[in-house]
């Protein structure tokens, strides 16, 4: 049975929305104490963290870096906030593409303020994590989804904890936070899935052993090819990101690493004004041209040139609060170390044909466990799969609690508008507890 569906934007909550529920009511009571941690400003007049392996200028004390093995190959870097206390219910926290266990620095301490044990792994392929192969020509098949969730289910066994209150995950890991909840419900008992909405598992071709042999379909021109032709030809991202020169044309962009991040960083985000996103209508070039070219790419550029059009100004740099020059240099330097190559990885898997049966094997599955999706009102990543944002509602998950988008964010909304974010979190908590008791 579905919950109640809420479609509210964060900057315009009702007063009932806002006070609903303990979780709420202790946020606002905390916040004055902790928005220095979602709103820091890169560290200015703040003595260097010496307990975290990066971001020691802009990571207030109260999070400390860890290392920890997670009994599936990899040595995991993780980022924790609200240590010391094993009675404290956990929360996971999964990022995604090109980001870092960092990119949930502001939303760490305000919820262990609220009692959580907060922890952000660099993922498989990411930051300080070791233990994966980052070579094109490498082991990519450790990248599929299922063994991501065997990542996630190690840290959490290996912390000491049989389950936790919630995992949730952000762009690429909101897909490892779904099948996290689904595979494993008993671990992670409730679910919150920011920016790519969960379609649910691939489905098995049904009673294909009785039906009379139907004639093969004539062959169509795939969808690549529907891109290639389009007047201005196109090229899908996530394709592109398969290729081995992708990695090369993003680490070695022409303008430089730096001013490639903050380029990207911005074209996704609401700073940049032409993000006002709409379903689209199907999975058809036509369709797929209306998504921006950092998703539906020129046919001829890689991602550097894609973006280098929509660097920010130094005007718009230095009015950028919710990411400053110093935290994306955490960015920078990390991918300047490891290169692209182990979080492009993520990408082949998801599209070669061959590691769809294993999925299949979970066909007809939904998300039983308490859900919620969070997005930035400005955020493309919520249709550009048309149609899954749809499904993710009304058969993926059965106990869809809310549905937020949040106002004046992008792709980036646990980073643009992290006091609403974390109080969103907070209600979802308080309700998906409610729910398990009731």
């Amino acid at each position: 049975m579905h919950g109640k569906i809420t479609y509210s934007y964060a900057g315009s909550c009702s007063r009932r929305q806002f006070v609903q529920g303990a979780a709420a009511v202790l946020l606002q009571s905390t916040l004055d104490a902790t928005v220095h941690a979602a709103e820091f400003d890169s560290g200015i007049g703040m003595a260097k963290n010496p307990d975290v392996a990066y971001g020691g200028t802009t990571l207030p004390p109260g999070i400390r870096s860890r290392f920890v093995d997670n009994s599936n190959g990899l040595r995991m870097h993780v980022l924790e906030a609200g240590f010391g206390d094993k009675t404290r219910p956990c929360i996971v926290l999964l990022h995604g593409f090109p980001e870092l266990a960092y990119s949930w620095r502001k939303l760490m301490l305000p919820l262990a303020e609220a009692g959580f044990y907060v922890v952000a792994p660099d993922q498989r392929g990411y930051g300080r994590t070791t233990g994966w192969d980052g070579t094109y020509d490498g082991d990519v098949a450790s990248f599929r989804f299922v063994n991501l969730v065997r990542d996630a289910t190690g840290l959490v066994s290996a912390l000491g904890y049989r389950s936790v209150a919630a995992v949730v995950g952000h762009d690429f890991g909101s897909p490892v936070a779904a099948w996290c909840s689904l595979i494993r419900p008993d671990v992670f008992r409730s679910v919150v899935l920011m920016s790519a909405p969960f379609a649910g598992p691939p489905e098995l071709p049904f009673n294909t052993a009785n039906e009379p042999a139907q004639s093969a379909p004539p062959v169509s021109p795939s969808i690549h090819d529907e891109l290639a032709k389009l007047p201005r030809p196109r090229k899908h991202y996530f394709w592109y990101y398969g290729t081995r020169e992708a990695d090369r044309n993003m680490r070695y962009a022409a303008q430089g690493l730096h001013d490639f991040l903050r380029a990207y960083y911005h074209n996704k985000s609401a700073d940049w004004k032409q993000n006002n996103p709409f379903p689209l209508k199907s999975w058809t070039a036509a369709e797929l041209a209306k998504l921006p070219t950092y998703y539906i790419m020129d046919l001829d550029k890689g991602m550097a040139e894609t973006v280098a059009p929509e660097m920010p100004s130094p005007a718009e740099i230095e009015a950028c609060n919710w990411l400053t020059d110093t935290e994306l240099h955490v960015y920078t330097d990390e991918y300047a170390r490891n290169g692209f190559q182990g979080a492009l990885q993520w990408y082949r898997c998801a599209v070669d044909p061959k590691y769809g049966p294993e999925l299949q094997t979970y066909s007809g599955r939904t998300i039983d466990v308490p859900s919620c999706y969070i997005a930035g009102a400005n955020d493309w990543g919520i249709y550009q799969f048309p149609g899954n944002f749809e499904k993710m509602q009304t058969t993926a998950c059965k106990r869809m609690l809310s549905v937020h988008l949040v106002e004046h964010a992008g792709h980036w909304v646990q980073q643009e508008q992290p006091t609403a974010t974390t109080r969103l979190l907070l209600e979802f908590l308080q309700q998906a507890n409610e729910h398990r008791a009731g």
